[in-house]
């Protein structure tokens, strides 16, 4: 049975603050955007069109008169364009501002002519009216959702905690910003540096009309022109030789031992992506740092509605999950997002003038728990909600940390608002209850076979598959490794390998056997023997099945034994969970134990071993080869 959630002191409720109620959640649930207008949707449309227009539209060919140099107003709309994606789901009203750039640009390129003719010219408008409809949407309803916390929270409006008031967002968003900034600008800079030292030899060069006499590749695959010019052949890498054909002319400039095209003058692209990447990456992060300065602002700028609510840490995503407070049981979240606590700035020096040593041992404690996974899963908490929620918006909560932790903390959101999707709800609600309730010794026992014999639980297909594909990356790495001669990145090989024929043979032949007085355990260099008195706990963990034997002795842990999040995606129970469960029921439960004693055949064989002879083997055949 769940324990009852965390109780809110009383003072720390504003007065006449209503509860948000089951069925007020569940309209303001229902006003979440229709499948069609997912996120995910629209960035899909968008770029498979853009990548369809790019990979199918012709490409202005190099000439003297307009040589492929630098185009930073080009580059600047590839900037607009990568970031709309990212804006579609982040950010929707930037999103469309990007949408209405891209149009523009689209149209000046000549795209709304093609698109009478080309339907890969025609995909681009229709993705981004398609995007524009779901972002519509979305807003829309996100207005709605607004309209309808609003009325649930009442007249009462309170203004946030003295913590919340101090929190400020955006600092981190900025000083990536400006890091990203400063590649672009050395990106920029080095490609002028190209640019300007051609445009100044080449001044001074004499200009040449040359004929193409041949095309080829060189060993690296770049195309090369060979052209005759002044009764001299020259040699000129090119990234379109389709624009030089054989017997053509071509203009160029030489200066001495030095030549180069005209109308492919100097290659800046590395330069070029560099300045693309940086600038989108800067432009992202500083748009992310206004808008969270701005909403951060704009939740301190005067009273806000409350709304008593439940809330729960997730315990894989740290995400703070939003139920209705009538919802002890925390069965149907409503809304999520991530949050950092705020903190005044007396109450900070306060903390540090406290008792640091046992602080620090209770946090190295849960540090701990939560390395080894025995941390249990984070309590339902009573809380206070400011702010009216819906889709994108900001908030903060007043809440305890656990029923250990008398003090109430201010936590601020560090995302935006995101209602939990009803389809994915239940599936998901039943996922974390899955991992976070262990079934009890009379629930397992009732789905084994009875009877004195053995039990064994060994490696199953999916184990086996996962360890066949990873087999055939270990043959493939050796093979590339080899492939080029030594090097230094040999020195990665015994490491690489250690680990792998480690994994692949776990997931190939893992192995339980229980007899009656204790566990033989395979994994992949050794037999391990656990007697039952030595067990303390077993539990499945991270695709691995783990078994505890107190303080001073090593654990036993086999993994992986599978891959549980896919067995759960196909609608099957994790074989390797159910045999941690059903080992688990033998350790609790004498009566179910085996009476027999495990011969030396039925003890399991590691093979670690072997796998290291057929791996170097196979090296040495490959050096063969090659």
């Amino acid at each position: 049975m769940n324990s009852p959630p965390v109780p809110l002191p009383a003072e720390h409720i504003p007065p006449a603050t209503a509860a948000w109620r089951s069925p007020d959640a569940q309209r303001w649930l229902a006003a979440v955007p229709a499948r069609w207008a997912h996120p995910l949707r629209a960035v899909l449309a968008l770029l498979v069109s853009m990548v369809w227009y790019v990979a199918e539209s012709p490409v202005a060919p190099c000439t003297a008169a307009e040589p492929c140099g630098t185009d930073w107003p080009g580059l600047g709309m590839m900037v607009v364009l990568v970031l709309t994606p990212y804006w579609v789901g982040r950010q929707p009203r930037l999103a469309l501002v990007g949408l209405a750039a891209g149009l523009v640009g689209f149209a000046e390129d000549g795209g709304f002519t093609e698109s009478f003719g080309e339907p890969y010219a025609l995909a681009y408008p229709l993705a981004a009216a398609f995007t524009t409809a779901g972002i519509v949407h979305r807003l829309t309803l996100a207005g709605r959702q607004r309209a309808l916390a609003l009325e649930a929270a009442g007249q009462v409006e309170q203004p946030l905690p003295a913590a919340a008031r101090t929190f400020r967002r955006g600092r981190f968003s900025f000083g990536l910003a400006a890091l990203m900034l400063a590649v672009a600008g050395f990106g920029y800079w080095q490609a002028q540096q190209l640019a300007d030292a051609y445009e100044e030899r080449a001044a001074g060069a004499t200009h040449l009309s040359g004929l193409v006499v041949a095309q080829e590749q060189d060993d690296d695959g770049i195309d090369i022109l060979k052209v005759e010019a002044d009764e001299r052949t020259h040699r000129f890498e090119t990234a379109f030789p389709e624009d030089f054909p054989e017997g053509s002319r071509v203009d160029i400039v030489v200066d001495g031992d030095w030549a180069a095209l005209v109308a492919e003058p100097y290659d800046t692209f590395g330069w070029e992506t560099l300045v693309l990447g940086g600038a989108a990456a800067a432009l992202g992060f500083f748009a992310n740092g206004v808008d969270g300065r701005t909403r951060s602002a704009r939740l301190r700028r005067r009273p806000l509605p409350v709304l008593k609510v439940l809330v729960r840490e997730g315990h894989e995503d740290a995400r703070t999950w939003v139920f209705a407070a009538d919802d002890r049981q925390g069965l149907q979240p409503i809304l999520h997002f991530h949050s950092l606590h705020a903190f005044e700035e007396e109450d900070e020096e306060e903390q540090k003038e406290g008792d640091e040593g046992e602080a620090d041992a209770v946090d190295l404690t849960k540090v701990r728990q939560i390395l080894s996974g025995d941390d249990p899963p984070p309590p339902l908490r009573e809380a206070v909600l400011y702010g009216a929620p819906y889709a994108g918006a900001e908030v903060a909560l007043a809440a305890r940390l656990d029923a250990d932790e008398p003090e109430v903390l201010v936590e601020c959101s560090v995302t935006a608002v995101k209602p939990a999707v009803p389809r994915l709800l239940v599936r998901g609600a039943k996922s974390r209850r899955r991992k976070n309730e262990r079934r009890s010794v009379e629930e397992i026992a009732a789905t084994m076979t009875p009877g004195p014999g053995l039990r064994v639980w060994k490696a199953h297909g999916f184990s086996r598959a996962v360890g066949l594909f990873l087999l055939v990356v270990q043959g493939g790495g050796i093979w590339a490794m080899l492939d080029d001669g030594p090097s230094w990145s040999w020195l990665w090989l015994p490491v690489a390998l250690a680990w792998l024929i480690s994994t692949v043979a776990t997931t190939l032949t893992w192995r339980i056997t229980a007899d009656r007085d204790g566990l033989w355990v395979t994994g992949a260099w050794r037999v391990r023997r656990v007697e039952w008195d030595a067990i303390t706990a077993v539990r499945h963990h991270e695709d691995g099945i783990r078994i505890g034997t107190g303080k001073g002795h090593d654990n036993v842990d086999l993994a992986p034994t599978g891959w549980a999040w896919l067995e759960r995606r196909l609608g099957r129970e994790p074989y390797a969970v159910r045999a941690a469960d059903e080992v688990r029921a033998l350790h609790l439960d004498p009566e179910l134990r085996p009476a027999e004693e495990a011969p030396t055949a039925r003890q399991g064989t590691p093979v670690g071993p072997p796998l290291v002879a057929v791996s170097v083997l196979w090296g040495a055949a490959v050096l063969l080869l090659l």
